[in-house]
């Protein structure tokens, strides 16, 4: 039972740890209400901007609005979950159950979109400036099929939760859990599954991005930067390279800083069990959980801040 209590989606504060619950309360439904917006209005303009755009269909804005479709799993199905578990019991039943099941699954079925979504980003930023004249890595062909496969392989790395996970009533009321044992056998072990996951699909992934922009940026900066009376072509396109790749790396550098934290967090809950009593590591935790969440309000954010092309089709987009 030790490694079940340690998996909980809803393990709750100590009592302790707030002198004042109600305000604390109100805080976090402030908090989770704009990123809700934000991440709603957001994501979907940006997809309904490229879907209107003949210009904007290309690689990387494909990819792109992979990243908003799964980062609107939040408004839509974690933000009532989110509500309802700060004011009221866990919805109990059938229900309670499926809910159970999916919260935690779409969590990371999102992040794992994600962080794919940014190695092909990469990936087709990489072969777009280290060889321009040749045919590009990731086609607009082959988009839909990368596009799908991010899909299909989040949803069978995590498709272990929706049989581990569930719903179970304790005196102080529901929790969701995750029976890990009881599903898949003693031998198994819910700690190493997720070591496993997240070196996989979070550190490994980060650290090729992070090689594949420091080749980019090598180039680039072996590369004459335009002046400003320069008007040749090749020029141009190197500067709207630059002007791209800044907005690759900041979406890189958002969701490394959001979800890095939970990362660790979770780690310090299934090897340092000693410190989960403790008001610090809840505050912690509270706070990397947030910004977990928040990703999905910050990433079209950067898109309208750092591309031009963003920023003029919503101007077109409303008018």
């Amino acid at each position: 039972m030790s490694e079940n209590a340690n998996t909980t989606i809803n393990g709750t504060q100590p009592s302790s740890c707030s002198s004042n619950p109600t305000a604390e309360k109100i805080r976090k439904t402030v908090a989770y209400c704009l990123i809700f917006l934000v991440s709603l209005a957001g994501n979907t303009v940006i997809g309904v901007i490229v879907y209107k755009s003949k210009t904007m269909r290309k690689p990387i804005n494909f990819f792109i609005v992979n990243m908003a479709m799964s980062d609107l799993l939040f408004p839509i199905f974690q933000f009532p979950w989110v509500i309802q578990t700060l004011y009221i019991w866990l919805i109990g039943g059938p229900l309670g159950q499926v809910l159970c099941k999916l919260v935690g699954f779409l969590l990371e079925v999102s992040a794992v979109v994600s962080i794919q979504s940014l190695v092909l980003i990469a990936v087709d930023r990489f072969g777009a400036v280290v060889y321009p004249l040749r045919s590009p890595l990731i086609s607009s062909k082959l988009c839909p099929f990368f596009i799908f496969a991010t899909w299909i392989v989040a949803m069978a790395i995590f498709s272990p939760y929706l049989v581990a996970f569930k719903l179970v009533e304790y005196p102080e009321g529901l929790y969701c859990i995750a029976q890990w044992n009881e599903a898949f056998g003693e031998y198994s072990s819910f700690k190493n599954y997720y070591t496993s996951v997240v070196a996989v699909f979070r550190f490994i992934p980060l650290l090729l991005i992070a090689a594949l922009y420091i080749i980019i940026f090598q180039k680039l900066k072996s590369q004459k930067i335009p002046g400003e009376q320069s008007i040749s072509a090749g020029q141009q396109r190197q500067q709207r390279e630059r002007n791209v790749l800044k907005m690759a790396i900041a979406i890189v550098l958002g969701f490394a800083v959001c979800w890095l934290p939970i990362a660790i967090g979770w780690f310090l809950r299934l090897f340092a069990s000693n410190i989960l009593s403790q008001c610090g590591f809840h505050y912690f935790f509270t706070v990397a959980l947030l910004m977990a969440i928040a990703n999905c309000a910050i990433n079209p954010c950067i898109c309208f801040i750092f591309s031009s092309n963003y920023r003029e089709r919503l101007k077109t987009l409303f008018r």
